[in-house]
Formats: C-alpha cells, structure tokens, sequence
C-alpha cells in the first residue's frame, strides 16, 4: 500500500509502497479516505530535537484520520460491520495503569501514539484496536478525520463553566478556532479570539469570535468592557507563547479559571503568588481528549447540527503532496490541512 514515511533520521518525508497491515484478533482494519496533518507530522519531517528523542525511523506518519471499515478482528465479531464509516482515538493505553483505572485514561503512563511510536495513518490502511475506534453514524469522514485534534479543544473548553461565561481564546491555530466555535455553541456570553496572524484571526471571526484582536492593549479593552470590569471567566491558553501565558493570568477575573493546552518551548517563569494564588485561579493542564467522555460531547455538538467545524478547514491534498501539506502549514496561511488518501 502507499503510505507517508519517516524513512531515517534526518528531515524529510518519501510516499512508497509498504506492507499492508494486517488485521489482529482485536483490530478493526480501516481502509483510511481522509486524513488530519497537525504540527507533529511537521516537527517530525523537520527532524527536531523532539522527534529525535521520541520517533524511531522508519515510520509511517499520521495520527489524525478517518475511513472504512474492511475487516473485523475475530475477537470483536459483531462490534463493527464491514462497510461502516469510523474514526479513531490515536492514544493506544495499557488499561492496566492507576490512570486508566481510574477513568483516566487520556494521561495513561505507558500510551504508544499511531504517526509517532506505532504505524500511523497517512497510509492507505490501517490496524486499530476495536476499542478505539468509534462510527462516525452519518459524520462526513473529512470531519471525522479532524475529530482528535478537535477533542483537543472540547477537552480544553467543556472542562470549564461556559454557559453565561467571557471566555479568551489566546492562540487561534486550528485547535484554538475549533475552541472559540465550541465556546460560542456551549452558550458562552462573549469569546474574545487573540492572534498575531490576520488570517487565522478571520477564521475565529468565522467561527463566531465577538472580537478578533492582536495582542496588544485591545485585548485588555475587549475583556475588561465584555466582562463588566471583571476579567475572563475562563482562558483558554492554546498557543504556548510566554507572553500569552503571562497574559492568560492578567486577564482572567479573580476566581477565574486557565486551560493550558498549549506547551511552550522552553521554561516560563511563573510568579505563582501574584499571578495565581492572590487571585483563586483554578489552573487545568490540557493533554488529549477524555477517553472517551470527550469523544461522546463531540459527536452529539456534530450530530446536532450547531457546531460545524468547516470553516477551519482550508487546504486539501492528495497524498503525494504531502511535502505542499507542510509547507502551507509552515507558512501560517492555513487552518486546518487534510490529506485525501483514499477519499
């Protein structure tokens, strides 16, 4: 099958034929339409001082995707049909750990992630463990193939008090406009969208942003008349910049509540008595998506109907692209980019 690989240490990606999968006891095999291409794929072609320590070469990248169903492990007979559009949560657990134990399963300590310590899905097929993977039930697989970086700004939003709230979105790549949308739909008050870039600024306006703004003393204005005076009721802090961060803190009312999702580069120093506890701030660390609370919250803002997470989509390629995928991503005049494989 054609698929997108990792082929050694060093940047850069190849397209070329690998063995197809094959379908264990437990599996679903899918046969894969449509596939999401995040900033991991991108630190991983580039060849950074992550992906050194973490992927082993070769590889096939892709953790973001959606397709059909074309065979069913022995062992999960009757779970799946042939035929049936599916998507998939890439965190593979151990289900024996205190955290998957415990419900916790998103923050496993031994997970294995397709695209970065397993076989990913920027391939035409591919082997995932049944209880992984969930029917999409009428969800477009272009929209299920976009639903795990999504569950990342479900998990960031719906883990906070949103109906009547301000919320401020700092950082609108394609999570944080995915949040700023989710927001307006759970029945946030106002949704304040920050970004240094005019494109993806647009794209928050799309999504339902009361106000689009650079940083910059605007910001301040915006929360502060939307807020009566009182700062954000909850922050979504999605793009990692310590000054964003910093301003995370600033700007949300005493009492208020900071979703971390994005992860900075290096050290951020925190002035913890001034900047946190002088104000009650509840502070939450984001990572993945609620296994699998979140995924059921995703499906019913889908199958609803309110929600539509289209407009963040804005470049389509076919597989043999890939190199064209990254670079739009590179540039920063893209939202979300989807690779067609088998669409």
């Amino acid at each position: 099958m054609k698929a997108i690989v990792k082929p050694s240490a060093g940047p850069g990606l190849v397209v070329r034929d690998v063995p197809k999968p094959s379908c264990g006891p437990a599996d679903v095999l899918i046969k894969v339409r449509h596939a999401g291409v995040c900033g991991t794929d991108l630190h991983i072609a580039e060849w950074d001082a992550w992906a050194q320590g973490r992927v082993k070469p070769p590889l096939v990248l892709g953790h973001e995707f959606a397709g059909e169903v074309v065979e069913v492990g022995d062992a999960v007979q009757g779970e799946f049909s042939v035929g049936e559009l599916v998507t998939a949560e890439g965190h593979i657990i151990c289900g024996h750990c205190l955290q998957c134990r415990t419900g916790n399963g998103h923050i496993c300590q031994k997970t294995r992630i397709i695209g970065v310590d397993r076989a990913g899905a920027f391939a035409e097929f591919i082997a995932m463990p049944a209880t992984n993977v969930m029917r999409l039930d009428g969800i477009p697989t272009e929209i299920g193939a976009i639903m795990d970086p999504m569950g990342n700004a479900f998990h960031t939003v719906l883990t906070a008090d949103i109906p009547g709230s301000v919320v401020l979105v700092l950082g609108c790549g394609p999570i944080g406009c995915f949040a700023v949308g989710i927001a307006v739909t759970a029945g946030a008050r106002a949704v304040i969208a920050v970004d240094v870039n005019p494109k993806r600024l647009a794209i928050a306006e799309t999504m339902g942003a009361t106000r689009a703004l650079k940083p910059g003393p605007a910001v301040e204005a915006a929360v502060m008349e939307l807020s009566g005076g009182n700062g954000a009721d909850v922050v979504c802090e999605m793009s990692g910049a310590p000054p964003a961060i910093h301003d995370a803190f600033r700007l949300a009312r005493f009492g208020g509540r900071i979703q971390l999702l994005g992860i900075p580069s290096g050290d951020v120093p925190v002035n913890f008595a001034t900047e946190i506890i002088f104000k009650g701030l509840t502070v939450y660390g984001v990572i993945g998506r609620k296994m699998y609370e979140t995924w059921n919250l995703m499906q019913r803002f889908l199958k609803g109907g309110r929600f539509d997470p289209r407009p963040v989509l804005t470049h389509r390629f076919p597989i043999d692209r890939i190199d064209d995928a990254l670079a739009a991503i590179k540039s920063g005049d893209a939202g979300k980019v989807i690779i067609e494989i088998g669409a």
